[in-house]
């Protein structure tokens, strides 16, 4: 199975895969809304993170054990999938202490990452627009983390939520460029098992109270991460971006982080000011300055990589 033969582009306008794209994004941008209502029930954050990926990873699983011969790349897959599980803990945990606002925009880091990642451990060095980019995303993060925006009581939080778009950027890497032997649903499925692994240790050692939500509705809530934030979004990108291809995918993309901001606000009486406006200006512009690279999720990247394999 391959992304081209998922997508059908002549029976999805681009129109359409665009709103597509739009709609997976609003899904992540919910992420804060699900993750503080769900902490403020008592779940634990790393609790949190295991439901967001199991679900994809028992749905998908199929697809793993289709590709077990290629099990090399199996397990480049699952590390990073560890990875990525384990440091979105961090931004759990951040949401549930800071402005949404802030947390948001230092979760949108994550291409910095990529890029340095990229660069140091796989020798792929990045071009001037990367690098611009990459500067106007770190002059946006100082901009929103700034002394007037966090008090002292929340700097620690928000140094350990860099652990999320640290773990997107090594899994990005991975897909790139050692995940490219697998179908694309394989590499969602082995990312999202790997989440599951590495989480599983830490619900091992919380107590049966912080590992589930405390009523019906907190259920409900957990099917919304899982579904609305995670799997459907992923797919999504996968169907959508090939259609659009890479430019117009991460500017629709974009939406994710002004989402993050509305969620704050509507949800959680958060003001939202006009620094944190201007810093999640800056974060959209370095991502249409650098689409190429700048894709939000790993289906995204996934379906990228399948646009560009059938250009060549």
């Amino acid at each position: 199975m391959s992304v081209e033969n998922t997508d059908h582009p002549h029976l999805l306008g681009p129109g359409l895969a665009t709103l597509g794209v739009i709609a997976a994004s609003v899904g992540f941008g919910l992420v804060p809304y699900f993750a503080r209502t769900l902490t403020a029930e008592g779940m634990a954050p790393h609790a949190i993170a295991f439901f967001r990926y199991a679900f994809a990873a028992t749905v998908l699983v199929p697809f793993v054990w289709r590709a077990r011969a290629r099990w090399k790349a199996l397990a480049w897959g699952l590390f990073a999938g560890l990875g990525m599980g384990v440091g979105w803990v961090g931004y759990v945990r951040a949401v549930e202490i800071v402005p949404v606002s802030t947390a948001g925009i230092l979760y949108m880091t994550y291409p910095v990452f990529t890029l340095l990642i990229a660069w140091l451990v796989f020798g792929d060095m990045p071009g001037r627009r990367a690098v611009a980019a990459s500067l106007m995303i770190v002059a946006a993060a100082a901009l929103a983390t700034s002394p007037e925006a966090v008090s002292p009581e929340q700097a620690p939080a928000l140094i350990l939520s860099l652990a999320a778009p640290l773990g997107f950027g090594f899994g990005i890497n991975v897909l790139v460029h050692k995940l490219t032997a697998l179908d694309p649903l394989a590499r969602i499925a082995c990312v999202s098992l790997g989440s599951v692994l590495g989480l599983l240790p830490l619900m091992a050692a919380t107590p049966v109270a912080g590992l589930m939500p405390g009523s019906v509705s907190g259920w409900w809530l957990v099917a919304g991460i899982a579904f609305g934030s995670a799997l459907v979004p992923q797919l999504l990108y996968t169907v959508c971006a090939p259609v659009i291809g890479t430019a117009r995918t991460a500017i629709a993309g974009s939406f994710e982080l002004p989402t993050m901001f509305l969620v704050g606000w509507f949800a959680f009486a958060e003001p939202v000011g006009l620094t944190q406006w201007i810093a999640c200006g800056i974060v959209i512009s370095a991502i249409a300055l650098t689409p190429g690279r700048s894709i939000r999720s790993v289906a995204a990247n996934i379906a990228v990589e399948g646009e560009d394999r059938s250009n060549r």
